[in-house]
């Protein structure tokens, strides 16, 4: 018989009954594993990069696949991270019974999350960060008992978060931020959930009050952010029972009331509660009317001093008869005669006791007696003013492992490093090997020691792996110096752009630039948060960024500018100059240029405005240096050359809808594998550089984000 003969609906069958069983023989041979696999595959409209290519059913087992990770022959995990995938998630994958972690962050999966996934119960971390997943959270999540590790954000989930998520007791890290998630947290959120190390549901619109039982996440480490939300009611006290180190970001909320000062919620800075019109008390600038209630956790609210007595007295006695004007008088008068008596007669017995002890010493040393006469006669301001013209002729040690004196230091080879308006920074090797960098201050100027002292011994406290240590300090009145450990590889301007007038030889890889990136920030949230007065930098440039033997971010100059004008040194001091002179002349090759002030660049523009820098400066200076880290061009050159600094530059590139590869420095657009982490930094370095100071992350924020770029690596 002909096909031409047979009629159409009859060829169609057989096509689909011969695709039919071509279907089983091809999966007739791998496992059930494997075949809930393909079915994930089939789910795949697009695999630019190839990742699935392997998957076929030329094994009888998924475990050689791409992304695919088996113990004991089976499936336990499947990680395919940003491999730019589109395609939808199928109910399949929850058949793999062994499946313990999904890891499929930064692709472009849409559609809905199938509630099927939560049949895999063994499911310890679902992690599904940056794609285009919609629609609500199945309420099924919660039937995943030992799921640890789940993060949902950036993508496009709306509705509630199930109640049922609070089952889920063994979470460490939940991070639903980033999403259209509505209405309040369910009940026993923070009881339940008490095993969180880390919490984010920031960028949503939560509402209703925050749980009054988040105190109860005493394991949280890093941020606990629910900023840019619709929370609202008073901040529950409880949230002060969480770790000190904890910062709690409330921001862009509809809080209101006073803000406890209890625990981890006492001595925040403002930042930690901007964007929340109706919160009063410190550390905002708006007071809280007097009829507020208690601020106090142990408090009642309805808490009055005249509840303790009813009538303003304790345990509700009153005097049936009020005391006359004439009574207070008398009693005050008696008050303070009695006073005047008892200090004469200490007096008395005072200078009694002095000269016995002047009779006494008076054949040993009458010249001592005389020096011991002349103290006792200092008021309380000369006494003060001797302290502060003290001199301090020894150097003073920060660190318990400082073992070298002035002497040894004095007689060290130094060789200029630089020099900049707070004095110059030499390279000092002592006899014994032991680099150090120091920087001197200058001489003259006011003598205020002790306020030099409390100054510099605080920063001397200040110990982080991404900040310059100041070991030793030495204060005279001829010379202030500053003693720091010293860093091997030059600056980060250096790195960037080579020194002047050569070719930098060893252009930074997009790895290492990262590595710089996130430094600086830990530096600095260290700074912001964490270090004892919760410091400002106020002039991180490039420049003030030094560079380890591995390329580790090293921040310097951190309280120099302070310490500078307590000292009262001049710069460019005319012995200065000669001794620049001398050691050039001595030491051709040392690479020397004075640094002149273009801090400007990296300053924020509310600087301008005002002299008290706030942490939101460092923020903004932070993020011209990664868009100059990303574009490879010095902002004093776009300035010179097209009178726009870099953030304007790069904001207009983005307006004329330039092409990426104009603005990434050319060593970077080589690596196009990297395109979707460099586009993500580039869109962090622009939040950090808005107009409005308010609108700018924290530096603990941006931490976050760029340790979620290279997470699941």
């Amino acid at each position: 018989m002909a096909f031409s003969s047979i009629p159409s609906p009859f060829l169609s069958l057989l096509f689909l009954l011969c695709n039919a069983s071509l279907l089983v023989a091809v999966v007739a041979d791998l496992n059930s594993e494997g075949t809930a696999l393909l079915s994930f595959k089939a789910a795949i409209r697009e695999d630019p990069s190839g990742s699935l290519a392997n998957w076929n059913s030329s094994h009888q087992d998924p475990c050689s696949w791409n992304g695919i990770t088996c113990r004991e022959g089976s499936v336990v995990a499947l990680s395919l991270p940003k491999k730019k995938l589109v395609g939808y998630l199928p109910s399949s994958l929850g058949s793999l019974q062994s499946l313990r972690h999904v890891n499929l962050r930064n692709n472009r999966f849409f559609g809905s999350l199938p509630a099927g996934l939560f049949a895999a119960r063994g499911l310890q971390g679902l992690v599904l960060y940056g794609n285009f997943l919609s629609g609500s959270v199945p309420p099924e999540i919660g039937e995943l008992l030992y799921l640890q590790s789940l993060d949902l954000s950036g993508n496009l989930f709306d509705g509630s978060v199930p109640s049922s998520l609070v089952q889920c007791r063994r979470l460490k890290t939940l991070v639903l931020s980033h999403n259209n998630l509505t209405n309040s947290l369910p009940l026993g959120f923070g009881g339940n959930l008490a095993e969180l190390e880390k919490l984010d549901l920031s960028y949503n619109g939560f509402s209703g009050p925050i749980p009054s039982d988040i105190g109860n996440l005493t394991n949280l480490q890093g941020t606990l952010d629910l900023s840019h939300n619709r929370f609202s009611g008073s901040i529950p006290p409880s949230l002060g029972k969480l770790p000190e180190k904890v910062y709690i970001d409330l921001t862009y909320n509809n809080l209101s009331g006073p803000i406890p000062q209890f625990g981890a919620l006492e001595n925040r800075g403002p930042t930690a509660f901007i964007g929340n019109p109706d919160l009063c008390g410190p550390p905002l600038k708006n007071p809280c009317p007097s009829d507020a209630p208690s601020s106090n956790s142990f408090l009642p609210n309805n808490y009055s001093p005249m509840a303790l007595g009813g009538n303003g007295t304790y345990g509700g006695r009153s005097n049936t008869k009020a005391l006359s004007k004439a009574a207070v008088v008398a009693i005050v008068v008696g008050d303070v005669v009695g006073i005047g008596l008892i200090a004469l007669v200490f007096f008395y017995f005072y200078c009694r006791a002095t000269a016995s002890m002047g009779i006494k010493d008076e054949g040993k040393s009458d010249k001592g007696s005389k020096r011991r006469k002349e103290c006792m006669c200092f008021r309380k301001e000369e006494s003060d003013s001797l302290s502060e013209n003290i001199e301090q002729y020894e150097l003073v040690p920060l660190d318990k492992h400082v073992n070298f004196d002035l002497d040894s230091l004095l007689k060290a080879s130094a060789f200029v490093l630089g020099k900049s308006g707070i004095g110059i920074v030499y390279k000092v090797v002592l006899d014994d090997g032991l680099t150090l960098a120091v920087r001197r201050l200058g001489e003259g100027g006011s003598q205020r020691f002790k306020e030099f002292q409390t100054e510099v011994e605080a920063i001397g406290k200040v110990r982080h792996s991404n900040i310059v240590t100041l070991k030793a300090y030495y204060w005279s009145i001829d010379e202030k110096l500053l003693i720091y450990n010293y860093i091997p590889n030059g600056n980060l301007a250096t790195a960037i752009h080579g020194k002047a007038g050569t070719r930098n030889s060893a252009p930074l890889s997009w790895e290492v630039r990262m590595k710089i990136m996130k430094g600086i920030a830990k530096g600095l949230a260290f700074l912001h948060e964490f270090s004892p007065k919760k410091y400002v930098h106020g002039d991180l440039k490039p420049n003030n960024v030094l560079l380890g033997l591995n390329m580790e971010p090293y921040i310097s100059d951190f309280g120099v500018g302070r310490l500078a004008n307590i000292a009262g040194g001049s710069p460019f001091l005319q012995s200065d100059r000669i001794a620049v002179d001398k050691t050039q002349s001595q030491h051709p090759d040392v690479a020397f240029s004075p640094i002149i002030s273009k801090g400007s660049c990296y300053q924020a523009p509310e600087a301008l405005k005002t002299l008290k820098p706030s942490q939101k400066w460092d923020v903004y200076s932070y993020g011209v240096i990664l868009l100059e880290l990303i574009s490879g061009r010095s902002p004093h050159a776009l300035l010179e050359t097209l009178e726009m600094d870099l953030v304007h530059w790069v904001q207009f590139c983005i307006e004329e809808k330039k092409p990426l590869l104009d603005v990434l420095d050319p060593c970077v657009a080589q690596e196009s594998d990297k395109e979707d982490e460099i586009i993500a930094v580039l869109k962090i370095a622009l939040a950090c550089v808005q107009e409005n100071s308010e609108k700018r992350p924290s530096m603990r924020h941006v931490i976050d984000t760029l340790e979620r770029l290279n997470s699941g690596k």
